[in-house]
C-alpha cells in the first residue's frame, strides 16, 4: 500500500473517490455523477487529498484536509473491502502528520442504509480508537445528515 498527496484531483482520481464516496456513504448522501461530486469538492479551501493505492494501482481510500477558519476540517473513506485491516488508522496518521487539529463530523447511529441495502455502520469508535474527542454538545443535523463533532488534536 501507498499514499500519494496532491491538491488537486484528476478525472479519474475523482471518479474512483465517488465510487467509494457513493459505495460506502449512506444513501442520503449518494452523489448522482460528477457533476454534483465537482460540486462538492472544487469549493474546498487549502484542499489536500490523500488517496491510497493498493498493490495493483487502485485507489481503495481517499481522504482530504480543508480549511474553514481557523480550523483544519477532514474526511475519510475507504473501499468496503479493506475495513477492519488497519488501512484507515494508516491514511488517518498521514492526515494527522500535517497539522495539530483535525475537526470533523461523524454519523453516530445505525439508522442509515448504504446503496447496496447495507446498515452503515457508524465509525464513532474508530475515531475513538484513533484518538478523537466526541463532542455530543455539537451536532449536524439536517435532511442529509445526522452527526456529531469529532476532534482530533495532538498532544
Amino acid at each position: 500500500m501507498k499514499i500519494i498527496t496532491t491538491s488537486t484531483l484528476s478525472d479519474q482520481q475523482k471518479q474512483a473517490a465517488l465510487n467509494i464516496w457513493n459505495a460506502e456513504y449512506p444513501v442520503r448522501l449518494l452523489m448522482p455523477g460528477m457533476d454534483e461530486f465537482d460540486a462538492f469538492i472544487n469549493p474546498l479551501i487549502n484542499p489536500k487529498h490523500y488517496l491510497l493505492i493498493n498493490e495493483i494501482d487502485e485507489i481503495i481510500g481517499w481522504a482530504a484536509t480543508f480549511s474553514i477558519e481557523p480550523v483544519r476540517c477532514f474526511f475519510i473513506m475507504l473501499s468496503g473491502s479493506v475495513h477492519g485491516k488497519g488501512y484507515g488508522a494508516l491514511l488517518l496518521n498521514e492526515l494527522k502528520k500535517d497539522g495539530t487539529r483535525l475537526f470533523g463530523w461523524a454519523i453516530d447511529h445505525s439508522g442509515d442504509i448504504k446503496a447496496d441495502g447495507e446498515p452503515y455502520p457508524s465509525p464513532i469508535n474508530f475515531y475513538r480508537k484513533n484518538g478523537f474527542t466526541i463532542n455530543t454538545d455539537l451536532r449536524l443535523e439536517n435532511e442529509q445528515l445526522s452527526a456529531v463533532n469529532i476532534l482530533w488534536e495532538k498532544k
